[in-house]
């Protein structure tokens, strides 16, 4: 039987058929991955971003080859990491985050970007529009800076008498100044008094622990950044000896056992990412590729970590949880 007729029956008889085939690139592409975090910090997220690959029936290194360039953490890497992603010619240039993106728009006009994620790509000047880009740069926006206002919200709800937060971000990361901005309009109508803390390197983040328990913080809540995000497991660790409940801007850190966090999910992010490159280098344009923005974002609760540092979860916000960890 010819494999046309058989394909054929087989839908008759009410099964659903895989293709066989999908438009393929005339050559095998080369994509340019770009993250100034460090290989590890980004396993889930590269993973995720693979995984999304072979969703869409790409094979690494028989029909696609990704070059990975990762700056630990090394904001003066970038720079160069980005230049040689461009002398490889490669087709598409996949940015983890703003400041790659910047660095990757700085290294080339000509070469597709794809945004994994960015908390504002209209702010940051990525995009013209959601919408229509406008030049080579699309992909997906984690709506970070509008969800800052609302972790300190579930601070409030969560920790008794709160009064005082300890803010931990990098200054010189973009989007981290409105997102600022919103959570002090945030935390005037909750009357709290919120205290940023510039964390540019790994140092910091043992000094802004310590400042904090100076100026008796209740609480910690977290910006976006490499440095954070690369040395997360610190990060908890200090909260937890600090017995100071924190709440995060990506759910990695409760992964690694920290109390909560409130954001979307990176990794399907990372992951719809591919489809964004699937599609150009199919011959879509990115500036009339629309920016995608996530429509759920997801509260997960840690009570284990709770219950170390003497904290009760009021059982609304456990039932509200999109996840609970024991």
């Amino acid at each position: 039987m010819d494999d046309t007729r058989r394909r054929t029956l087989i839908a008759a008889a009410g099964f659903v058929v895989a293709p066989l085939a999908r438009a393929q690139p005339a050559r095998r592409a080369t994509i340019g991955f770009l993250s100034v975090n460090s290989q590890a910090a980004m396993s889930a997220r590269t993973e995720a971003f693979q995984q999304g690959l072979r969703e869409l029936g790409y094979v690494e290194g028989k029909d696609i080859i990704v070059e990975y360039r990762y700056a630990d953490a090394k904001p003066d890497r970038m720079s160069g990491l980005a230049a040689e992603l461009v002398r490889l010619k490669v087709q598409v240039i996949v940015s983890e985050g703003t400041t790659a993106t910047r660095y990757a728009k700085e290294a080339t006009s000509a070469i597709p970007i794809v945004m994994a994620q960015d908390p504002d790509p209209v702010g940051t000047g990525f995009a013209v529009s959601l919408a229509r880009p406008g030049g080579n740069i699309t992909g997906l926006s984690n709506i970070r800076t509008e969800l800052g206002a609302k972790r300190l919200q579930f601070l409030k709800e969560a920790v008794p008498g709160l009064a005082r937060v300890a803010v931990l971000g990098n200054s010189a990361t973009p989007g981290v100044k409105r997102e600022m901005e919103e959570i002090e309009r945030a935390a005037a109508a909750l009357k709290v008094h919120v205290q940023f803390h510039d964390v540019r390197s790994p140092k910091d983040i043992d000094s802004a622990f310590q400042a904090a328990s100076k100026e008796r913080a209740d609480a910690v809540l977290t910006l976006g950044g490499p440095v954070l995000l690369s040395n997360r497991a610190r990060v908890v660790d200090l909260a937890a000896r600090s017995r100071l409940p924190a709440i995060y801007h990506t759910t990695d850190f409760v992964d690694d056992g920290g109390l909560m966090s409130y954001s979307v999910t990176i990794s399907d992010l990372f992951r719809r990412a591919a489809i964004f490159v699937d599609k150009i280098l199919k011959g879509a344009r990115p500036a009339e590729l629309p920016i995608e923005q996530p429509t759920k974002v997801a509260l997960v609760i840690n009570v284990k970590a709770a219950r170390q540092m003497g904290l009760t979860i009021p059982r609304s916000m456990l039932l509200s949880a999109d996840r609970v960890i024991e």
